[in-house]
């Protein structure tokens, strides 16, 4: 008994014992859900479950976040290293063919210096010669040739009239390497 509940004589009178009751009952009652909430096993369970289960979306979510940031800068830095290469190698491609054209050049001109002249008109005569008889064919094959024929042919020429200067200095060290080589054969 508490003494806050007790009358001036020391006796509880009749409704202070129901509430009395009442409370002790709300308190018991309170005490007992208590009880069964922590020996509920299951329910206990199942929350943890589930808080694990929203705690590991979480997780996922951020891990599949991190995934993606870290795979569009994987893929930007290899865009970026393709194109490095790219145009490293474009510029390596140009020095390349232009080292070449310098090299071809300096090979024709020695070819020249170094044939006899003999063999440069030689080698002049047998160009007019093969110009002419290319242009014989030429208008032959024309005559005989259908006409689509003739247009894909014309597109070529072209294309050779426009790199005239490589094929002209190819042809001439062909056949001066030709007569050389003829000349040198003989002379065993």
């Amino acid at each position: 008994m508490n003494d806050e509940s007790q009358n001036k004589m020391g006796t509880l009178t009749p409704e202070e014992l129901r509430e009395q009751v009442e409370r002790t009952r709300d308190e018991l009652g309170q005490t007992v859900e208590a009880l069964a909430a922590k020996a509920d096993i299951k329910a206990q369970a199942k929350g943890k479950a589930e808080a694990v289960k929203a705690q590991a979306a979480e997780k996922t979510a951020a891990v599949k976040a991190q995934a993606a940031e870290k795979t569009a800068a994987v893929r930007e830095q290899a865009a970026e290293k393709t194109a490095a290469v790219r145009e490293q190698a474009a510029v390596k491609a140009a020095s390349a063919s232009g080292q070449i054209r310098e090299k071809t050049g300096q090979a024709a001109e020695l070819v020249k210096d170094r044939t006899p002249d003999a063999v440069l008109e030689k080698t002049a005569q047998a160009a007019a010669q093969v110009r002419e008889s290319a242009a014989r064919a030429g208008q032959y094959a024309a005559d005989r040739t259908p006409d689509p024929l003739l247009e894909k042919a014309g597109r070529a020429a072209t294309a050779a009239r426009a790199n005239r200067a490589p094929l002209v200095a190819g042809g001439a060290l062909l056949i001066a390497f030709l007569l050389i080589r003829r000349s040198r054969g003989r002379n065993r």
